[in-house]
């Protein structure tokens, strides 16, 4: 048996109140590290997954970010975690939006850049406060959730699709910078995975009948399987990985309508 071991870790995680954030929460605790919760809204989702977390024996709090794009609420999120924690061994930016459906021509110049902001600047904010940390102590990862969106475009979604992108494109570069200081940076992109953002479609029959045939394994993934793949890519099993997007899609990106030719 190969054991993910996470014991002694300690790792904040944005957007770590519902969805993949939560589902992140469990599998590293799980695996033994301690976990911060960065939520934006009202605690009680937080706590409740604190609560999830908590069952695994580590220490847990959470801690609001009031804006991940804002610099100095950020600052503020590190300075606690050096308070509560004594620092920080793995950073999971999770937390994102996807923004309204406009197309380029009709969208908001405004809501556009917010959905970039959040998506991209924030996760910037965040892992250079995790960089300043973790190379005092000459390890530390950082996950940056992308999308499959990094590689297909999504009509309406400009502001998503290219900020998804730019942080994959960080991701790489921030790794080759820290790589010698015992750093490993790791995109992971999502497929389609069932979320409350996206529960309108997969609980819909028709929605979800769509998904499932863009999907060649047929099926919708499950916010665990997100969850476990970055459990692994944060432990010393994944200690040879660096620089690159993981895609835990359900094989999305190998364009199921080519499945019979083309």
């Amino acid at each position: 048996m190969i054991p993910i071991e996470l014991k002694g870790r300690r790792a904040l995680i944005t957007g770590g109140d519902s969805g993949l954030g939560a589902a992140t929460a469990k599998s590293l605790a799980q695996a033994g590290a301690d976990i911060a919760i960065a939520y934006r809204d009202g605690p009680q989702s937080a706590e409740g997954v604190a609560a999830a977390a908590r069952a695994f024996g580590g220490k847990v709090a959470i801690v609001r970010l009031a804006d991940v794009a804002n610099q100095a609420d950020v600052t503020a999120l590190f300075q606690w975690m050096d308070q509560e924690f004594d620092g920080v061994d793995i950073l999971v930016n999770n937390a994102g939006i996807d923004g309204h459906r406009a197309l380029c021509a009709e969208s908001d110049p405004a809501a556009w850049r917010r959905v970039v902001d959040v998506d991209l600047i924030g996760p910037f904010y965040c892992a250079r406060e995790a960089v300043a940390r973790m190379r005092k102590r000459g390890r530390g990862v950082i996950i940056n959730t992308t999308s499959v969106h990094e590689f297909i475009p999504w009509a309406g979604y400009s502001a998503y699709t290219s900020a998804k992108a730019g942080l994959s494109m960080f991701s790489k570069t921030l790794a080759q910078e820290v790589a010698g200081l015992g750093i490993r940076v790791i995109a992971i992109a999502p497929g389609a995975i069932k979320t409350p953002i996206n529960a309108d479609v997969w609980q819909d029959p028709k929605g979800l009948a769509d998904l499932d045939a863009k999907i060649p394994m047929d099926r919708v993934g499950e916010p665990d399987e997100i969850g476990h793949a970055i459990a692994f890519l944060c432990s010393d099993l994944a200690s040879y990985i660096t620089g690159i997007t993981v895609a835990v899609d359900g094989g999305m990106l190998l364009y199921p309508d080519f499945r019979h030719g083309g």
